[in-house]
């Protein structure tokens, strides 16, 4: 399962973790969201030693969304060293998310 982030625990989590992570902006309601979760999930198992993932709710955490101009949901973001690196695209399957982070 992959687990909440929140904007106060995300300094933690994310700015801080030892590897590259990967977070999906989503709300609750939103089919392409789940979708992904889904997808998501999988990947983590397969990718778990290098890359950690996360989600974060966008109706309950203002600050990270607003920060990165988040517009439209689903959305991936890749933070490596703390900081933000880029969005991800491809957000239908776990085999091009995986191409998009170069996991192959």
């Amino acid at each position: 399962m992959i687990r909440d982030v929140t904007d106060r625990d995300f300094p933690r989590e994310v700015e801080q973790a030892s590897m590259p992570v990967l977070v999906e902006f989503w709300q609750p309601g939103c089919g392409h969201c789940l979708a992904l979760l889904k997808q998501l999930e999988q990947l983590q198992e397969e990718v778990a030693p290098v890359l950690k993932i996360v989600k974060m709710n966008v109706q309950e955490n203002f600050q990270i969304p607003a920060e990165l101009e988040i517009s439209s949901l689903p959305a991936l973001a890749l933070f490596e060293r703390g900081e933000f690196v880029r969005f991800i695209g491809g957000i239908g399957r776990k085999d091009e998310i995986r191409t998009q982070l170069k996991l192959t």
